[in-house]
């Protein structure tokens, strides 16, 4: 369906641009904190690196598709943008084995894993074809992303503290999810609308444990505060965000701050991230 010939899959598109690029923008207070300090304080760049593969493999999606769905093409453009300064921040100032993982999993992953997938579906698949291998790959990538907050949530539940799982960033990411699904929908592009499906389901979840739980303890025990700083939590949605345990460590010793993030996007995959498809 032509944008043109319906204004909502264009408003619903935008809205999703403007919160995606906000998600994307979560982790800067760590990075801007990794940059004083000089030093990444042990978190994980895995959660980054896997957004920025998403958000590659959501431009590749954007391209073929008929038309080219400009939209989607200029939210990951962002995204891997966002996402590959955030990396070069962390090579920069991590710890010489931490680099050495980063720069393997680029290579890897973001380099080789892209330009098979590139290369082989350009050779070997034509047409319609290469669209839907293309989409499930993001389908399957986004969901990856999206799965990021489950370990904050099962700390939610161990712990029945929502300290390390602040109101508005749960509230963003659903409806994130939501502008997204729509978007998707309007325009009858399951691989869009899928992952966000299960991004709504996962967000709701999300704010119902912050309505059971808000009012319970505050204080988390000494001993779980080792695996809370493991956790990094970045959330993408359509090209998708993340975000990081780290900062939940650093949240604990800043009074509980419970609206900084640190990133988890954000690595263990923690994140938040925005993703068109994130």
């Amino acid at each position: 369906m032509d944008m043109a010939h319906h204004p909502w899959i264009f408003t619903f598109g935008i809205l999703g641009n403007i919160i995606s690029i906000i998600m994307f923008l979560a982790p800067l207070p760590t990075f801007l904190r990794v940059y004083r300090k000089k030093s990444t304080e042990g978190f994980h760049s895995i959660p980054y690196v896997v957004a920025l593969f998403s958000a590659m493999i959501w431009i590749y999606y954007a391209t073929l598709k008929p038309g080219t769905d400009f939209l989607l093409l200029t939210i990951n453009s962002v995204g891997c943008l966002v996402e590959t300064i955030y990396i070069v921040v962390y090579i920069v100032y991590a710890p010489k084995q931490a680099r050495i993982l980063t720069l393997k999993l680029l290579l890897v992953m973001n380099i080789g894993g892209f330009c098979a997938i590139v290369l082989l579906t350009h050779f070997f698949a034509k047409g319609s074809t290469r669209l839907h291998i293309v989409g499930w790959f993001c389908v399957a990538f986004s969901a990856v992303v999206f799965a990021a907050p489950l370990s904050v949530m099962r700390l939610v539940i161990r712990t029945k503290s929502v300290e390390f799982m602040p109101f508005t960033l749960s509230f963003s990411l659903t409806l994130n999810a939501i502008m997204w699904l729509l978007y998707g929908i309007l325009l009858k592009d399951l691989y869009i609308a899928l992952p966000n499906i299960f991004g709504v389901i996962l967000g709701i979840f999300q704010m119902t444990l912050y309505a059971i739980y808000k009012d319970g303890r505050k204080v988390i025990q000494k001993q779980n505060e080792s695996e809370i700083n493991k956790i990094n939590c970045e959330v993408h949605a359509v090209s998708v965000p993340i975000c990081e345990e780290s900062e939940v460590g650093n949240k604990h010793e800043n009074s509980y701050d419970h609206h900084h993030h640190t990133k988890p996007n954000g690595d263990s995959i923690e994140s938040h991230n925005p993703s068109p498809t994130k």
